[in-house]
């Protein structure tokens, strides 16, 4: 996820290092922090794939700053990487969200609608985080309140996000029916 985070943000606008780590921090810092001992190496991989370029400007005062770009090929990766997220990708929700703020550059509303299909199918299977044997509790059936409020918070979410699934599925519909 945080070479899909870089390529992603790097498609926004050219950055360098310390402003790319702050818009991944805020996007999933609060999750997992992003150390400059993973994210330097990242940069270096997709730089050496060609997936990035650098360029040095003067930096304000002090040492050059080197800015970080999107390659014509980084672009074709990043689409590449939207338009096939890995499983767990659509389900693990901090991953999900960093799919999700970068799936408008997937420039064809029929593969954004793939993408959101794939989550709305995850969504719609039964699950919790309590089970009884092999079947799912529900927050009713739980007398924990703190278990059942887990479950009750889970569920108001998925139901938002199902909502908001639909609704943009049916935008991206009309847009391929046009």
């Amino acid at each position: 996820m945080l070479e899909l985070a870089i390529l992603g943000f790097l498609h926004d606008v050219p950055l360098h290092g310390y402003e790319l780590r702050k818009r991944i921090a805020a996007l999933t810092g609060h999750v997992k922090p992003v150390a400059e001992s993973t994210l330097y190496p990242a940069i270096k991989r997709l730089e050496k794939a060609g997936l990035l370029a650098r360029r040095t400007q003067p930096g304000a005062g002090a040492a050059p700053r080197h800015v970080l770009t999107l390659t014509a090929e980084g672009q074709a990766e990043l689409r590449r990487r939207l338009a096939h997220p890995a499983d767990i990708d659509i389900t693990d929700e901090n991953r999900w969200f960093t799919v999700l703020a970068f799936l408008r550059h997937l420039d064809d509303p029929s593969a954004q609608a793939e993408v959101l299909e794939r989550r709305m199918a995850f969504l719609r299977r039964p699950s919790s985080f309590f089970y009884e044997g092999d079947r799912p509790l529900r927050a009713e059936e739980v007398e924990d309140p703190f278990r059942r409020g887990i479950l009750t918070i889970a569920r108001a979410t998925s139901q938002a996000e199902l909502s908001w699934l639909r609704r943009t599925l049916d935008t991206l519909r009309a847009a391929t029916d046009d």
